[in-house]
């Protein structure tokens, strides 16, 4: 064979391979690679949707998303989360964070979480964590051979997050927090007709940013603070309440019978208790004693030896069913992170402390000291009873918008409108001339016009003595106004803080005037 038809043979070889592999690439597979090819081309991305926008009662916005790039891809990007007044709300908004596994295999959600997305981690961004995610869309783009963006091919545009109006008035959360910025303290303020949470601050506070901007550097300095920032005072914290619950007491001892409008009991400045003795506040700072006390003013004058009487008639378990009526040592189901506090009985100091109950422990009940704790939340949810004419509402942090709210959310206690009435009658005399209220002596507002208006008080305060280094109590005041058409309720509590009626007493004033002087 000669050498140009070997060379023509090998031609015809390689030709017809090659014919073969066209045709099996372009005719046998030919639908498969211009897919491939498609594919390579056309790119799917998930896009995540905005969250949700939380706004105040009156609109003004909390927590929004701040317009993105508007070049490309990045108009269908979510914009960045960003917090107002980020830590007067801070205690109330909560943060979000990375989802991790423990979120992602618990969540209860319609619209699932996928690892690398956000979810809230505490405060309203926790609670409404659901409604404020929205749902995903998604893009088709064109890109060339080196990935970069050619054109959108397709959108199926994401649904943004319900939009959130809370119950809370930014004016007044503002002002609570600049009152008490510079101490451990928590302020709670109500609407006690429906239980609209219209304040909630708790001090030292935190910047919700720094999680949103995922700043690890600080938010190891927020865990690690000894004065605890992300710590909710007014939710979280458990407290003794001192005189205010002085006003439980009372409702126990008058609807169990164990006392009436008639009783009257004789300051003498010291009871015993074994051995044991049990002063009079005013016996033990000024050697003074009050002469007979009836209830109206045992509550105007917050008088120990009343109280601790009443207390040893009525007993610890009626005491106790009765803190229980008003919503002690439970939850009150406001949805943030809560303690529920504690309320002491026999059993529970035998089963707990490993002794058994005395007169003295009855005694210490009887003021708001010894083993009881509660939250400041609380406090003001049990004064909410005494404004709104014996109602309990669950605490509510969305706005109200239905008249028939109340029915829903609030249930009628089973306290007589007599035991209300004097009760109601104490706290307003607390708050009157010759009651320990004393910030809140003809309280006086300015109207319009240089208008000189007097708001009518009811208050309770309260000095609760603690075991801790610096010997200062915490100081409490919780009040409602106006007396006859009660707007608001609120309580102040300040961690080591000294005398109530001298150191939560003016920030409640200051509070009032905030919220009754300013433009309605």
């Amino acid at each position: 064979m000669n050498k140009p038809f070997i060379f023509l043979f090998f031609i015809t070889i390689f030709f017809l391979v090659l014919i073969i592999r066209l045709f099996q690439l372009t005719i046998v597979k030919g639908s498969y690679y211009r897919e491939l090819s498609e594919n390579n081309r056309l790119r799917e991305i998930v896009i995540q949707p905005e969250r949700g926008e939380i706004l105040d009662r009156k609109g003004f916005s909390l927590v929004k998303n701040t317009p993105a790039d508007t070049s490309h891809l990045e108009k269908y990007l979510p914009s960045p989360r960003v917090y107002q007044l980020p830590e007067i709300i801070a205690p109330l908004i909560g943060y979000q964070q990375l989802a991790d596994q423990e979120n992602l295999k618990n969540d209860n959600c319609q619209h699932k979480l996928k690892p690398g997305e956000k979810v809230g981690k505490k405060g309203v961004e926790k609670l409404f964590d659901c409604d404020l995610r929205g749902i995903e869309g998604k893009m088709l783009v064109e890109i060339d051979a080196k990935g970069k963006f050619l054109r959108l091919a397709n959108l199926i545009p994401p649904k943004a997050g319900k939009q959130i109006k809370l119950s809370v008035d930014s004016e007044l959360q503002k002002k609570a927090y600049d009152l008490i910025k510079d101490k451990k303290a928590a302020i709670v303020a109500t609407n006690p007709k429906t239980g609209e949470v219209l304040a909630l601050v708790s001090t030292p506070s935190f910047n919700p940013q720094v999680f949103e901007n995922a700043d690890v550097k600080t938010i190891n300095k927020y865990f690690s603070d000894k004065n605890k920032p992300l710590f909710n005072r007014a939710t979280e914290g458990v407290y003794p309440p001192g005189s205010l619950f002085k006003l439980i007491i009372a409702t126990a001892g008058l609807e169990e019978g164990a006392i009436d409008e008639k009783t009257q009991i004789e300051d003498t400045g010291i009871l015993h208790a074994g051995s044991l003795t049990f002063g009079n506040w005013y016996y033990l700072q000024y050697g003074k004693t009050e002469g007979m006390v009836d209830i109206v003013k045992a509550i105007r004058r917050s008088n120990d030896i009343f109280f601790y009487k009443a207390g040893e008639k009525t007993g610890v378990e009626k005491i106790k069913k009765w803190a229980e009526i008003f919503g002690l040592g439970k939850t009150t189901g406001i949805g943030l992170d809560e303690e529920e506090g504690l309320i002491p009985s026999q059993f529970w100091k035998e089963e707990t402390i490993k002794d058994r109950w005395y007169l003295g422990d009855t005694y210490n009940l009887s003021i708001g000291q010894g083993y009881v704790g509660v939250t400041p939340l609380q406090m003001v949810m049990m004064t909410s009873v005494f404004a709104n004419g014996g109602y309990l509402c669950q605490p509510e942090l969305l706005k109200v918008q239905s008249s028939k709210f109340k029915v829903q959310n609030c249930k009628k206690l089973p306290i007589s409108q007599k035991t209300l009435n004097l009760v109601r009658e104490g706290m307003k005399e607390a708050c009157s001339g010759g009651g320990t209220g004393w910030p809140l002596f003809e309280f006086k507002i300015k109207k319009e016009k240089g208008k000189i208006e007097l708001i009518q008080t009811a208050c309770k305060t309260g000095t609760a003595e603690t075991p801790n280094k610096t010997g200062q109590p915490h100081a409490w005041i919780t009040v409602f106004a106006p007396y006859e058409n009660p707007e608001i309720a609120l309580t102040v509590l300040i961690e080591e803080g000294g005398q109530g009626s001298d150191v939560a007493g003016p920030i409640a004033k200051e509070l009032l005037k905030t919220y009754f002087e300013r433009s309605q």
